[in-house]
């Protein structure tokens, strides 16, 4: 008995999201009928009567075929009108990643989800603690005579996301902080005023913005993670050099705020420990 209840309300269903979609795509019975090359009175049948009969399946598709729609959803066996094309290319995009410090696709992000907490793994150190000097030490060999004005230009940037409504929770491995002191790997030429200035930049900023900005630094041993950032419940965005690689489906959104809360809970150097760990790594630079 439940069956056939079932099957009744699907067969409404499936007349009802019909009617609807071609009023959406404002297409009358006899347009639809020639897109899927049949008669008018198949469409009328399809849109009359009270029975629990559904049509087949290859009129299903051709119909969700020529209203842009998806046969799961004309059948309800999806509350997504979208197709699995529409809705793929909607959840992942290549956006071109610029080689600087908060570009305007960047920001827009920031932007959108401001008042939600976001979780940042950076590529190296986070930009929006670097001291100019660092900056311009990063950046000079990429943009040359114009860094100085490029970072002029991300400085109000710079400014609004520390200041920003939202929670910022940003995980680094603990190797890349420690390599920064010592002026090792890609930190080598960095002199080491500079890097006492930075260290202390990084010391004000995590006591003075704590908890509503908290900075762990997770061992790279136990745990990886390639560089990316989930803003809040709308987007996760991973870092492939030249390209970000953004996706919005629930799913992939809440695996790498899982993979990320991971990184938190399982940190070698907590929020709190951080500012000691910092002071420490500062009296050994040479």
């Amino acid at each position: 008995m439940l069956d056939k209840v079932d099957k009744r309300l699907r067969a409404e269903q499936f007349r009802r999201r019909l009617r609807d979609a071609m009023a959406l795509r404002g297409l009358s019975q006899s347009a639809l009928a020639r897109r899927i090359e049949v008669d008018r009175s198949t469409i009328s049948q399809l849109l009359g009567g009270d029975g629990a009969r559904l049509p087949n399946a290859q009129v299903v598709g051709e119909c969700a075929a020529a209203l842009g729609v998806s046969a799961d959803w004309l059948l309800s066996l999806s509350e997504r009108p979208e197709t699995a094309a529409d809705l793929l290319a909607t959840s992942l995009t290549l956006t071109t990643a610029q080689r600087a410090l908060v570009d305007e696709q960047i920001f827009a992000w920031h932007q959108e989800a401001a008042g939600y907490k976001i979780r940042h793994v950076p590529a190296s150190l986070p930009d929006m603690l670097k001291t100019t000097e660092l900056l311009e030490w990063e950046y000079s060999p990429h943009l040359g005579r114009t860094t100085t004005q490029a970072i002029g230009a991300s400085a109000d940037r710079l400014e609004w996301m520390r200041h920003s409504n939202s929670d910022y929770e940003i995980a680094l491995p603990r190797h890349e902080m420690i390599a920064f002191a010592t002026g090792t790997g890609y930190y080598a030429d960095l002199p080491a005023d500079l890097r006492r200035r930075q260290i202390d930049q990084f010391i004000t900023l995590s006591e003075s913005l704590y908890p509503r900005l908290r900075l762990y630094l997770f061992d790279a041993r136990r745990l990886f993670s390639a560089p990316i950032t989930v803003f809040g419940p709308l987007l996760a965005v991973l870092y492939a050099g030249q390209n970000y690689i953004a996706f919005r489906d629930i799913e992939r959104v809440e695996a790498l705020s899982r993979h990320f809360d991971q990184l938190v809970r399982e940190a070698a150097i907590t929020a709190r420990e951080l500012p000691g760990f910092l002071r420490e790594l500062r009296v050994s630079i040479r």
